[in-house]
């Protein structure tokens, strides 16, 4: 089985979707700009500092004419792209560290606002803008320990230690840096689970409206059934009351055609999905909902086992189908998804091996392909596995042959679906653990990757219906 699971287009979400709105930042921006201003003169006017009014002022309304522009240029609920809000973000980090230069530098208290448009940027912009910023920041503190007007206090001039001056520039960029690489990351994790949730929430919709449609279905199959046998047995014996040279007989026969047609329709809507949903058709044994998953995936090149057994001296019933179950969605779309990567990546063979005793049931899923990669083996389960780049790293697309991974046609799929890399997995982890079920992944002794379910026994078990 691949370390790789598909992920159906409707849930993709591109990473530089709209992540903030023009009227935040904006918002924002006024009142940095009447803080700044209310700042410069208080300490001239109020506190007798000797500042660069005028220059400051003008870096001041550099800010207010990028709100007007902006606001004039599109509306202010539209949503900015993650370059947009990064280039604003950018803005902001140099009008700040200007102004800073013109009002002390590192000595100015206020200094550590330059790192304002950073924190921003590590709660809604992606890990490479944080970074970016980051990076310019450093750079603007830097500039500020050397090019900076100094400010002319009361009772003097004040200078503070060159040591001291140093510690706080060390105290920046650390900060910086640490903004950058934790809590960038934090966040990134955090949204990548959002997203990886809104993913599952969907699949399992998904599977919720097909359930409701094979109910439907099963349902009209069972109440037509009556009424088309009664037209037949109607039609039949006017057939036999027609004389043989009779014009009507032919649309007699035409009509008990169709008749049984319609009949054999409903048959096979009523087998499709007979458990898809609705009493009495929502429960059916275990070993026909696992094969009601795997059917759909099936090639005619991969011989697929399914095997059902009780334990041995377990007491539980060996006949796997007096095991009744509840039809549920989110184990059909977990064991779908896994029996189509198990299949996808085998060689030859797929065994599904389903196991019961008193307390437990446990569904094992074993391919003869190349199975998990080491490296993403303890990781299988994170919704952050999601890039081409990461999952070609995790793969060792540049180290793995082809004869590793069984032929081209293995390497070539791999790399078809590296973009979606864990999500899969992590969507069928998270609808089984809904059930109850517990999945474990590993590699098997004999070669090809394992995927261990485990249930207990009373969370899927349902007493027998009656009709």
């Amino acid at each position: 089985m691949s370390s790789t699971f598909r992920l159906e287009p409707e849930v993709g979400l591109h990473p530089d979707q709209g992540r903030v709105r023009l009227r935040t930042l904006v918002f924002i921006r006024w009142m940095a700009i009447c803080g700044q201003t209310a700042a410069l003169l208080i300490a001239h006017f109020g506190l007798g500092l000797e500042l660069h009014l005028v220059a400051a002022f003008l870096v001041v309304l550099t800010s207010g004419v990028l709100n007007v522009a902006q606001v004039a240029t599109r509306p202010a609920s539209s949503w900015l792209r993650n370059k947009e809000a990064t280039m604003a973000l950018a803005f902001d980090l140099i009008q700040i560290s200007l102004l800073l230069s013109l009002t002390g530098g590192l000595t100015n208290p206020f200094s550590i606002l330059i790192l304002g448009p950073v924190t921003v940027s590590a709660s809604i912009l992606t890990r490479r803008s944080t970074i970016c910023l980051s990076i310019l920041a450093i750079v603007a503190v830097t500039a500020n320990v050397f090019f900076y007007l100094p400010l002319s206090w009361p009772e003097g001039s004040f200078f503070l230690h060159s040591l001291y001056l140093y510690g706080l520039w060390a105290a920046l960029v650390f900060t910086a840096i640490f903004l950058a690489a934790y809590v960038s990351s934090l966040t990134e994790e955090a949204r990548s689970m959002g997203m990886a949730l809104v993913a599952s929430q969907m699949a399992l919709a998904r599977e919720q409206k097909l359930s409701a449609l094979g109910g439907l279905a099963a349902a009209a199959a069972h109440e037509l059934g009556s009424p088309l046998g009664t037209m037949l047995v109607v039609a039949k014996e006017m057939k036999e009351e027609l004389p043989p040279d009779d014009i009507y007989l032919p649309d007699v026969e035409l009509l008990i055609s169709e008749i049984l047609r319609c009949r054999e329709i409903l048959q096979n809507l009523a087998a499709w999905p007979e458990e898809d949903g609705g009493d009495p058709y929502n429960f059916m044994p275990l070993q026909s909902l696992v094969e009601t998953a795997v059917v759909p995936y099936e090639k005619l090149d991969i011989q697929t086992l399914i095997e059902a057994k009780a334990r041995e001296d377990s007491g539980a019933e060996v006949n796997g189908e007096h095991l009744m179950v509840e039809r549920s969605p989110e184990i059909l779309h977990s064991l779908g998804l896994f029996a189509q990567n198990a299949i996808q990546f085998a060689k030859e063979k797929v065994e599904i091996s389903l196991v019961w005793d008193k307390r437990t049931i446990t569904l094992t899923i074993h391919d003869d392909g190349p199975g998990f990669d080491p490296q993403v083996l303890g990781r299988l389960g994170d919704p952050l596995l999601s890039s081409r780049e990461h999952a070609q790293k995790a793969l060792g697309k540049k180290t793995l042959t082809s004869k590793a991974l069984g032929s081209k046609n293995q390497d070539r799929r791999k790399e078809e679906d590296g973009d979606h890399m864990g999500l899969g997995v992590f969507i069928a982890t998270t609808l089984l653990s809904h059930t109850g079920g517990k999945v474990t992944y590993s590699n098997h002794e004999s070669g090809g990757a394992l995927v261990e379910i485990v249930w207990p026994r009373h969370r899927l078990e349902v007493a027998p219906q009656i009709a």
